[in-house]
């Protein structure tokens, strides 16, 4: 009898360990906006071209913690419909010297079944400062994970000046708004893609 009871626990304890593990999720697809003032329009700039990672515990479909996550972006990818902002936005941002803008997170607490208070760190220009953002949580299974939120930073935050353009006539506001949506697949099954060749 005892020895029924061990095995049972212990396949118990096994699945329980199962159902909680971290798995490797890779960022699968990503919408990164930053948006802005200026003296004359508001302005908005996009990627999709963001990279990452992150080592999530999830039971039930449902993230139970989430563990190195890191987040990639090169600097150049986010583009207005404008080329020549682009080119003052790349101007302050030194592209040339900083090809990449990173984020990687700190510490994250559950506030409930979807919403999530993550500690991060962004690296900017070559300066990194760390901001506390609130995400909304999408499951759409075990697999599959949505992550959106918002920051509120300054070009100071980054020791940028606000862009110029046009001889200063066309003057950037200091404050801004970085909007993401990260979609994070099991890594097995985003990597699992059979290529022909």
């Amino acid at each position: 009898m005892k020895t029924i009871q061990s095995i049972l626990l212990a396949v118990v304890t096994m699945l329980t360990l199962q159902a909680n593990s971290q798995k490797k999720y890779t960022l699968s697809k990503s919408t990164f906006e930053v948006a802005g003032t200026s003296n004359i329009h508001d302005w908005v700039m996009k990627s999709s071209e963001g990279a990452g990672s992150a080592y999530l515990s999830v039971a039930d479909s449902k993230i139970t913690d989430i563990k190195n996550l890191t987040v990639t972006l090169p600097a150049e990818s986010i583009k207005s419909s404008k080329g020549s902002m682009d080119d003052v936005a790349y101007k302050s941002l030194d592209t040339k010297t900083y090809k990449t803008i990173k984020y990687v997170l700190k510490s994250a607490e559950k506030v409930n079944e979807t919403t999530w208070i993550l500690t991060g760190t962004y690296t900017i220009a070559g300066v990194s400062k760390d901001y506390k953002t609130q995400i909304r949580v999408t499951a759409y299974n075990s697999d599959t994970f949505t992550l959106q939120g918002s920051n509120r930073m300054t070009f100071g935050d980054f020791e940028m000046a606000p862009p110029s353009a046009a001889l200063g006539v066309v003057r950037a506001g200091k404050e801004l708004t970085v909007l993401f949506n990260i979609t994070l697949t099991d890594y097995v099954k985003n990597e699992n893609v059979l290529v022909i060749k």
